[in-house]
């Protein structure tokens, strides 16, 4: 296989999710150039109806599709649910979706509790991965309000609030089933003291297996770039993941 010079990865996020993704990529994948497309002003997108997900989706991808990216994230697990086999139809470049990691998690043994939006809570992409892997011991809840809340108070999250509105409900996993609630990780796991799963690794991996370790070079430093109104906010807080969870200095 020949290999590309400088490939370009875009990722879609409804909002500031996806950030903890893109990180996990970019540092998997230095010699990779990543574009970042959100659309944070429509947040929360697990509310929506189906066919205006798929007009708002369909509407980035179509500038994407621009940019000839050898191929594009999509850090939502709602747009993953409802929308990627629309995507995947339209578009040929390589698109890699996100999905609750209720796999690992169920294998732990005892309950699993889901945390989704609604529109991922009832979607028949999740329940049919649940009726897969779900050990028949896996329950969904749908958290309404989580994502517009962690989205407009990132950098003042009020852990005693996000306890208050979090099902109360004995479990032995938890598993994470949209990407801004990876934010909150922490709260959730000490909120029901036990093991707490996202579909990040997992995502990683296969978009490092698509690409392969070594089909790719790059003759200068990475660009990541961070497109629409919201960019410097959505850059601002991937700077603060650097500087959390350490990664060469974003240029």
């Amino acid at each position: 296989m020949e290999k590309v010079l400088n490939p370009t990865v875009c990722f879609f996020d409804s909002g500031i999710g996806g950030l903890c993704l893109l990180y996990e990529c970019v540092r998997r994948l230095p010699d990779v150039d990543f574009t970042y497309f959100s659309d944070n002003a429509n947040v929360p997108y697990g509310s929506l109806p189906q066919d205006r997900l798929i007009e708002l989706t369909d509407s980035f991808f179509y500038e994407i599709s621009k940019l000839n990216p050898i191929a594009a994230v999509v850090a939502c697990n709602t747009v993953t649910a409802r929308c990627i086999d629309y995507l995947r139809n339209k578009y040929q470049f390589e698109i890699i979706g996100i999905q609750p990691a209720v796999k690992p998690a169920a294998a732990v043994g005892g309950k699993c509790l889901v945390l989704a939006t609604p529109s991922t809570a009832d979607s028949k992409p999740l329940h049919d991965l649940i009726e897969k892997c779900g050990l028949g011991r896996t329950e969904v809840v749908a958290c309404p309000d989580l994502a517009q809340y962690i989205e407009n108070n990132i950098k003042n999250i009020d852990a005693d609030y996000i306890k208050s509105i979090l099902p109360k409900i004995d479990c032995s996993t938890v598993v994470l089933g949209c990407t801004h609630y990876i934010f909150i990780k922490d709260i959730v796991k000490t909120h029901y003291n036990c093991p707490v799963f996202d579909g990040i690794e997992g995502t990683a991996a296969n978009l490092v297996k698509k690409l392969g370790k070594s089909d790719h070079f790059a003759k200068r430093a990475q660009k990541i770039t961070f497109m629409g109104e919201y960019g410097t906010r959505n850059r601002d807080i991937f700077r603060g993941l650097i500087c959390k969870n350490g990664l060469k200095s974003l240029k």
